[in-house]
């Protein structure tokens, strides 16, 4: 089996969470993106939004996607848009990460 194979923070040697800054850091837009969204639903009366949700409209929304945009990176998207937004609190659900 190739080094690639086991996964892409094997083959690179970086967390996930390394990663997610490096991608973060080349691609502002998303999280801005990820926000404007999230803000929609929540003013239109959803009181819980999904992450993934949040990707896979992201996806559909740009003509070729999002290179690099790694589900791996959900919870920690999460993460950045509650403390951002301290308020959107209840509206996401997270829990105990696992893996760095």
């Amino acid at each position: 089996m190739s080094i690639a194979a086991l996964g892409s923070h094997r083959a690179t040697g970086r967390t996930i969470t390394e990663q997610f800054h490096a991608f973060d850091a080349h691609n502002p837009n998303v999280y801005r993106a990820l926000e404007r969204m999230a803000a929609r639903r929540l003013a239109s009366g959803a009181t819980r939004v999904g992450v993934k949700d949040l990707f896979e409209d992201l996806r559909r929304q740009l003509p070729y996607g999002v290179a690099g945009l790694n589900n791996n990176f959900t919870a920690l998207y999460a993460r950045r848009l509650i403390s951002e937004n301290p308020h959107w609190a209840a509206a996401f659900e997270l829990r105990r990460r696992r893996a760095d």
